[in-house]
């Protein structure tokens, strides 16, 4: 009898230490799995990706954020409406497990903060919006020291001193743009006006290639645009014009008329972002990079421009990187004759992102959003 009960403990005790070494090996594995398993990186685009502009410029960025930092994957979701299907869009891409996400519109904002506030333990970067929280961030760039410096470009290519602007939406962003690609421009042709049609859209090609075609019907030789196509730039090669174009280098689709435009490069930011939150460093802050940061830039110059022009915006532009001035350098007037600000000082960051008043030279007001 004795022998059989210590038999029966030894057969328990053996039972015991395999499920237990089971469990344990389990567990390892699990572990292991889950260290090697990619990070997800989840972006929602306000148009498709080749749409040769803003949402393409930003998908670069994220093809060169997969490239450069290991063990990620990363999830887009393109054409996303500024509405409830952003948070739908945003919904979505936590369910598939993303961990950090890039909103990349202004129209976004107050989806991010919806959603956000539901899923603490996601990291929400929203570009070019102010509203910020604890796994909230903003990200932009001073898009406005590129748009002055081909202002400048606009400016000395000009014979009609009309040159025609293509608008999305009268938020500040596009009247800082508006405003800072004027003050370029005037710099060098102080006899210049600047005509802005509105189109209230951020990706329509036939709309946007119309509204181009209205400017140069009331005589603008040079076209420039805050739009995510190319077709500002294509009217003006169709009517033997020039254009500044935006987002990404757009000599392509217009070679004969694109002078040059402001460009973004969000790749860097994205590396650099995406490894703070992997390695546990990063905090919420309201970033604006300027160019020194390398996030906007100038498209190379077409075959046209002059050496003449490129002196003048290289000198300026040095100028920019130092540190030493910048656009919003006092004094500046507004279209009605009003001092807005005095010389000797810079506007404010508060004030340039609530710019709501155009600068001299720019043709009506600001419409009511």
């Amino acid at each position: 009898m004795k022998k059989i009960l210590a038999l029966i403990t030894l057969l328990l005790f053996a039972v015991v230490t395999v499920t237990g070494c089971g469990s344990g090996k389990a567990e390892k594995a699990a572990t292991e799995k889950a260290a090697t398993e990619p990070t997800k990186v989840g972006f929602i685009y306000i148009g498709p990706v080749g749409d040769a502009g803003w949402t393409y410029a930003h998908d670069q960025g994220r093809k060169y954020l997969e490239e450069k930092v290991p063990n990620i994957k990363t999830i887009y979701m393109e054409s996303v409406p500024e509405n409830a299907d952003a948070e739908r869009a945003l919904e979505n891409l936590v369910q598939q497990g993303c961990k950090i996400i890039f909103a990349t519109s202004y129209g976004y904002m107050d989806a991010v903060q919806k959603v956000a506030a539901k899923y603490p333990d996601v990291v929400f970067l929203h570009c070019s919006g102010y509203k910020t929280a604890k796994n909230v961030g903003t990200y932009f760039g001073r898009i406005y020291q590129a748009r002055y410096l081909s202002g400048i470009a606009a400016g000395k290519t000009t014979k009609t001193n009309t040159i025609g602007y293509v608008a999305a939406f009268p938020i500040p962003e596009v009247v800082r743009g508006i405003n800072a690609f004027t003050l370029g421009v005037r710099s060098v042709n102080p006899n210049a006006k600047v005509k802005v049609v509105w189109t209230n859209t951020w990706y329509d090609p036939a709309k946007e290639k119309e509204a181009a075609k209205s400017l140069l019907e009331q005589g603008a030789d040079v076209i420039a645009q805050h739009q995510d196509t190319p077709g500002p730039m294509q009217a003006a090669e169709e009517a033997g014009k020039f254009g500044i174009s935006y987002n990404s280098d757009m000599r392509k689709f217009a070679p004969k008329a694109v002078l040059t435009g402001p460009v973004w490069n969000w790749g860097p930011y994205y590396v650099k972002t995406v490894k703070a939150v992997l390695a546990g460093t990063w905090k919420s802050e309201q970033y604006w990079g300027p160019m020194a940061d390398g996030v906007v830039d100038l498209a190379p110059y077409g075959d046209m421009v002059s050496e003449d022009i490129k002196t003048a915006i290289e000198s300026k532009k040095q100028e920019i990187l130092s540190g030493k001035w910048d656009v919003f350098f006092g004094p500046i007037k507004d279209n009605t004759g009003k001092e807005r600000v005095p010389a000797g000082q810079d506007l404010s960051d508060k004030d340039k992102l609530s710019m709501d008043w155009f600068v001299e030279g720019v043709e009506g007001t600001v419409p009511k959003q």
